[in-house]
């Protein structure tokens, strides 16, 4: 695949809140996922699927309502792409909060090799 189709595939699966799908198809077994900062729900920086897919579903285990979701239209570089993604979730015992992210991948070999999200 190249990285204008990992873009378009990945947005697509998101769109519909499929994350770990998205992760599955798209993720080199090596991937890193690097967030803005560690939190105590989260490290800054997690290397493997397996744990970025664990770190997706501990999200999903925080989140008491989902009730919006946008994902913009990616901006595609040779070997690089970045979206942006709009959530709003209530969070158990925390309320409801809105947040933008920009999110940047990195590609080789047809894969997304590497993740890093941006408040």
């Amino acid at each position: 695949m190249s990285t204008q189709e990992i873009a378009n595939r990945l947005v697509e699966l998101c769109q519909k809140g499929d994350f770990e799908g998205a992760q599955n198809e798209l993720y080199a077994e090596d991937c890193v996922s690097i967030e803005p900062h560690a939190t105590p729900d989260f490290q800054q920086e997690v290397h493997g699927l397996e744990a970025i897919r664990e770190k997706g579903r501990k999200w999903a285990s925080m989140v008491e309502e989902n009730h919006g979701l946008k994902v913009g239209q990616p901006v595609v570089g040779t070997n690089s792409f970045a979206v942006t993604m709009f959530l709003d979730v209530t969070m158990k015992g925390k309320g409801r909060m809105s947040m933008t992210e920009l999110c940047v991948y990195q590609t080789k070999d047809g894969k997304i090799i590497a993740e890093q999200f941006f408040m």
